[in-house]
């Protein structure tokens, strides 16, 4: 099968080394998709939870392999660190080769617009959790995801496809979704500092596309609950793609597209800046 040809492909959050990441879907999307530029948005490798747990099984070498072989085979490769993986921050401004690391990275559409891209947990301030909140939230996190892998174990065994129960639960409890809206403003609030018309992060786990204010945000999810990713095709038509055994699209969005005859009159364009 001929992979999907794709503009740029953001990522996020995949969380390598925690037994909690998809890495087959990751490697079955990656594996099904080419792009000229990929952005890995942040915890890529979690550091914090291979502290306590040695988990790294072949499919998560796999991950990093085929990423590494496309970057050696022309593709352009973006690192921005996270806080799962801060110890790469480090690094901000060394030559890896064919590997880019930025704090933040912005890219040009094809019609001329600004995305930049962040993690997020710059961000984690305006959320305004007090201490005691943020350690009971990880605790009830991680109890999440351990209801969420038994609960995937039983329904691949009775058959059916991937379903994130802990997505499920996590967007009924009302503190949860005040928190999302506040990560949302402050991300949108800072990509209008800069002048972006787009902004795309991870960090909160929860994959969107929406319009604040004329301000474009856009979460590209995780492999840990969602499996999504965030694309952009040629002609500048944006989508968020959910990539389990029953792929399909989120959203999608053509606020940034140019129309194809414009573009096949002008040819490729756009910049790219650090």
């Amino acid at each position: 099968m001929t992979p999907v040809s794709l503009r740029t492909l953001w990522i996020s959050d995949l969380h390598l080394g925690n037994k909690d990441c998809k890495a087959h879907y990751l490697l079955d999307f990656l594996n099904r998709h080419t792009a000229e530029t990929i952005v890995l948005v942040g915890d890529i490798v979690d550091f914090h939870a291979m502290k306590s747990s040695r988990h790294w099984p072949e499919s998560h070498s796999q991950v990093l392999a085929l990423l590494l072989k496309r970057a050696h085979e022309g593709c352009r490769l973006v690192y921005i660190p996270g806080n799962h993986d801060a110890a790469v921050r480090d690094f901000f401004n060394f030559d890896f080769g064919k590997i880019e690391v930025r704090s933040r990275f912005e890219r040009i559409t094809t019609s001329g617009k600004r995305i930049i891209a962040v993690h997020g947990d710059e961000f984690d301030n305006a959320v305004c959790h007090s201490r005691m909140t943020e350690i009971a939230g990880y605790v009830g996190y991680d109890f999440l995801l351990f209801l969420n892998r038994w609960w995937s174990v039983l329904r691949r065994k009775c058959g059916f496809s991937y379903w994130s129960l802990a997505s499920y639960i996590k967007l009924r409890v009302q503190s949860a979704n005040v928190a999302i809206e506040r990560f949302e403003k402050a991300a949108v609030q800072f990509a209008r500092r800069r002048g972006a018309d787009a902004i795309v992060c991870g960090h909160i786990h929860h994959p969107d596309m929406k319009s604040l204010g004329g301000t474009l945000y856009l979460n590209d999810g995780d492999w840990i609950e969602n499996c999504t990713a965030l694309v952009e095709q040629h002609e500048g038509t944006l989508q968020l793609l959910r990539w389990t055994e029953k792929t399909h699209l989120l959203m999608e969005t053509d606020a940034f597209a140019v129309p194809n005859e414009v573009l096949g009159k002008r040819g490729k364009s756009g910049t790219e800046a650090a």
